[in-house]
């Protein structure tokens, strides 16, 4: 993805204004949270773990999660979105760029961020966690994969050959731009989720009601009735068995420990 400050603007501006609309559509988002906890509880944090970032936390759906599986930790909500953070209650808040994190060095013993990193590039988050991270603290990231909404990329080559969505990153290129920025790669799992519904006009209400609708910073001119025709006759392909269409996300989730 293109890092230029237009961009992420418009990813800010459209991540704020999904927040009313952001918790009754995430139901991937809570899934992969699930599938996070799951994947971190097999790799703990060594030594005491007193403060925790929730890095890119949205409306803090995590938050209680977090707080049930470590009582004796602060934590800390973070997200780029006013309007995000405005939905956080009972923990500190914090707005800020996860590539600029506002925290002082090796002030953090954890770091959790379910489908956030996925808006950055990899050396820049990274670079940010190892520095807020206390030697041998740990980072558990989800984060997309390159065959991330590989149905609808399918469908728009019957439309045009613009994106229509972000290039996600392999997992490959995860593990090394956690490596080069001084983690250990405790655990790397790989595994597809997918939003569903009836039709292709509901698949894509869910993904512009939780703000994950930005590509770029030009401006789209809305698909002909043609057009959108074409898409969806395309998109036919992918009904299951069941008569659901999908939309699937392409999860990588990593369990990192901060090298001394």
């Amino acid at each position: 993805m293109a890092d230029t400050a237009a961009v992420k603007a418009r990813i800010r501006q459209a991540f704020h204004r999904a927040a009313g609309t952001y918790d009754q559509a995430a139901v991937v988002q809570r899934e992969v949270c699930q599938y996070l906890a799951d994947f971190a509880a097999s790799y703990p944090c060594p030594g005491p773990l007193e403060r925790v970032l929730d890095a890119g936390c949205g409306t803090g759906h995590a938050l209680p999660l977090l707080a049930a599986r470590y009582p004796q930790a602060d934590l800390l909500a973070l997200d780029f979105a006013s309007g995000m953070l405005a939905h956080v209650r009972g923990h500190l808040r914090v707005c800020g760029d996860l590539e600029q994190l506002p925290l002082a060095a090796a002030s953090m013993d954890a770091v959790w961020s379910s489908l956030a990193a996925q808006w950055c590039r990899p050396q820049a988050l990274f670079g940010e966690l190892a520095r807020v991270l206390r030697p041998r603290g740990m980072a558990w990231i989800a984060t997309l994969g390159p065959e991330t909404l590989c149905e609808l990329r399918d469908a728009f080559r019957a439309v045009d050959d613009l994106p229509h969505a972000i290039d996600f990153h392999c997992p490959q290129t995860w593990q090394r731009a956690a490596e080069d920025a001084g983690f250990a790669v405790c655990g790397l799992l790989r595994r597809p989720c997918a939003a569903l519904d009836t039709d292709l006009r509901g698949l894509l209400r869910h993904i512009k009601a939780i703000g994950a609708h930005t590509v770029s910073h030009t401006p789209r001119t809305p698909l002909g009735r043609e057009a959108w025709h074409r898409l969806a006759r395309r998109y036919e392909r992918w009904r299951r068995p069941d008569g659901l269409l999908p939309a699937t996300y392409d999860v990588i989730l990593l369990a990192l420990e901060r090298r001394p």
